[in-house]
């Protein structure tokens, strides 16, 4: 017999089914192959998960209405890990299987699979690693097959893609696969080169949407085939199959693209940990800043820490300096428009007269989101209904974005100013007042209409939003942080801990002897943290803040969001783990309301158990109105 995951996506439903399987069939059905079935009455699709010779079902057992393919493409390892995510999220096996297998091409099936590369690796020099403490060690516990667990907050220009090359190839040299994580296409186009460098053709692949079902589905054939031992991807790579798998890699774990958007909604990096967890093998979480998470892996001894030596710092970092919350702006009437203070307006222009670009980081895209008054930055609201008054141009009149009221003559009702000025620039004013700042010097912006992957080492003003600064060819001369405080403020738990990993992100791209001008406090905690390149002490810092909150990952929390009454419906369903603090109801979009459910870490699966319990019942009677349940959800407030 044979037992087959449906894809049912009904929680009561969530557990394998047994078919018989016919003579036929017998050679071909082999644990890991695409399946077709028949349940309640109809044609579905399913994977075999094992074979067995008895089943505990007591009733009479359907066959197998056919085998689709005899390609095996669900290893058993990650068959293991689908289950154990699933628990972890309060989800069904079926929709984490649909995550981890892409759909099927059946040419790319029939084509035949290039040339496995012969020969062994070249020895990797181990240079790159000894700037960190524990480095070279690490290296040569992943090449002797050893488990090694480490966050590695690498140091400010870095070759980061080399670095995870390096980690990738002795982990193949002692026999072992590897799966990398990286956030975006960007990230994935420069590892997929330093992986080529330094593993040579053909013993890696890229799994990315951008290459095209069929292009990605024969790349994902090749790993699930074993014919590449390395495989780098984006966040749908998490669940990629190789051989004997040895190290698992995320870099910038961060970032909010790691979070799925589908159910069962898991964090790529959770998969990650879970995978090396249950694997046995090695992980290396990377990045320039350190999440609450990462740090307290290193808390509980489950990981370890590679970081820079001081010396290597010292050498590394650009001069990073704060300008206050008000600063003197520079009395170049074109600087003082850009709102750049004296410091950053003469660190800019010393960088373009030496022949180098300059970055310029802005919160948010566009153009004006939000106006203030331009003498005592009181917000600018609609004398008619007190909405926001917003500017779409640098010469149009200011309108009300609840309303659409025009305010041609607005004056402050707190001093009488006419004059408004911007709350959060965009990206474009941005660059048209550096325009007028710096007169015949190139402008250059990068943000969601277009995202530059690299520029060359001339003289340039590059304005970027976080996550889309280019890499430039000799590193920029100055980066210059603006509006640091729409990020401060924003009211959401990880707000710090996201302005310090965005920071940290545009400051490592300046040259060891540029400057960064982050325009703050210095006294803040986050811009202490960038002066001396600590994100150690910082993550250490908002990890006792949490602590003391019960905040995640200290505590776990669930989401539950729906209508007021199916949400309660679904409440008085469960049966939550003593201890479990609901917090709530809040207003949620579309006339729904939720709810938090926290509960300490040791306690997480039972919720999770509970909460998945809970929606087999209303599954199993047929309840009308749904019920999104989440656990870990990225946003709290």
């Amino acid at each position: 017999m044979a037992r087959v995951c449906v894809e049912v996506p009904l929680p009561h439903l969530d557990r394998p089914f047994d078919y018989l399987v016919a003579a036929g069939d017998d050679e071909a059905a082999q644990p890991g192959v695409r399946v077709r079935v028949r349940f309640a009455g109809q044609l579905m699709s399913g994977l075999l998960l094992e074979r067995a010779e008895t089943s505990a079902h007591e009733g009479k057992l359907a066959f197998l209405d056919r085998v689709v393919s005899a390609e095996r493409i669900l290893d058993p390892e990650v068959a293991r890990l689908a289950r154990a995510v699933a628990d972890r999220y309060a989800g069904n096996l079926s929709d984490v299987l649909r995550l981890a297998v892409p759909p099927r091409h059946a040419r790319v099936e029939s084509q035949t699979p290039p040339p496995t590369p012969e020969g062994d690796i070249a020895a990797v020099a181990e240079q790159g690693w000894d700037g960190y403490v524990a480095g070279a060690a690490f290296l040569r516990a992943l090449e002797d097959g050893r488990v090694a667990r480490a966050v590695w907050s690498a140091s400010p220009g870095e070759d980061w893609p080399g670095r995870i090359a390096e980690a990738a190839a002795v982990t193949v040299r002692g026999g072992r696969g590897v799966v990398v994580l990286v956030a975006d296409a960007r990230d994935l186009e420069r590892v997929d080169l330093a992986m080529t460098r330094v593993l040579g053709e053909g013993r890696h692949v890229a799994l990315n949407a951008a290459a095209g079902p069929a292009e990605r589905y024969r790349r994902f054939l090749a790993a699930s085939r074993h014919q590449v031992p390395v495989v780098v991807g984006t966040r749908a790579a998490m669940f990629a199959p190789v051989a004997e798998i040895g190290l698992v890699v995320i870099w910038d774990d961060g970032d909010d693209l790691y979070a799925e958007p589908r159910a069962p909604y898991p964090h790529a990096r959770e998969v990650l940990l879970t995978r090396a967890q249950l694997a046995g093998c090695s992980a290396l979480i990377g990045g320039f800043a350190r999440t609450g998470e990462s740090q307290l892996l290193l808390e509980t001894g489950w990981a370890k820490e590679i970081i820079a030596s001081r010396d290597v710092l010292r050498q590394r970092v650009a001069r990073i300096q704060p300008t206050g919350d008000d600063p003197q702006l520079a009395r170049d009437p074109g600087a003082a428009t850009a709102r750049l203070p004296s410091l950053g307006w003469q660190a800019a222009r010393a960088a373009l007269q030496g022949g180098h670009p300059v970055l310029v980081q802005v919160p948010r895209r566009g153009y004006l989101p939000s106006t203030a008054c331009a003498e005592c930055r009181t917000p600018a609201r609609c004398p008619h209904c007190s909405g926001p008054l917003g500017v779409a141009g640098a010469r149009d009149v200011p309108t009300c974005r609840w309303c659409g009221r025009a305010s041609a003559d607005y004056s402050c009702p707190a001093c009488g100013g006419r004059r408004l000025r911007a709350s959060i620039t965009g990206a474009r004013r941005t660059a048209e007042e550096l325009g007028r700042a710096f007169p015949g010097v190139t402008i250059r912006t990068s943000g969601r209409d277009e995202v530059l992957t690299t520029i060359p080492a001339e003289p340039a003003v590059v304005v970027a939003t976080p996550g889309a600064e280019p890499v430039a060819d000799e590193g920029f001369g100055c980066v210059l942080l603006l509006d640091t405080w729409a990020l401060l403020t924003r009211s959401d738990l990880r707000a710090a801990e996201e302005t310090m990993r965005r920071w940290l992100n545009a400051a490592a791209l300046a040259r060891p002897d540029g400057s960064v001008i982050v325009v703050a406090d210095g006294s803040l905690a986050t811009v202490q943290a960038l002066l001396r390149w600590d994100p150690g002490w910082f993550a250490e810092r908002e990890l006792a803040e949490r602590r003391e909150l019960r905040f995640p990952p200290i505590a776990r929390m669930a989401g539950v969001t729906g209508t007021a009454d199916a949400v309660a419906d679904f409440l008085r369903a469960a049966r939550l783990p003593d201890g479990t603090e609901v917090l709530g109801p809040v207003p949620a979009p579309e006339d729904q309301e939720r709810f938090l459910l926290r509960v300490s870490r040791g306690k997480a699966g039972e919720l999770a158990h509970a909460l998945h319990e809970a929606a087999a019942v209303r599954s199993a009677r047929k309840a009308a109105q749904p019920v999104r349940l989440q656990m870990d959800p990225g946003t709290l407030f």
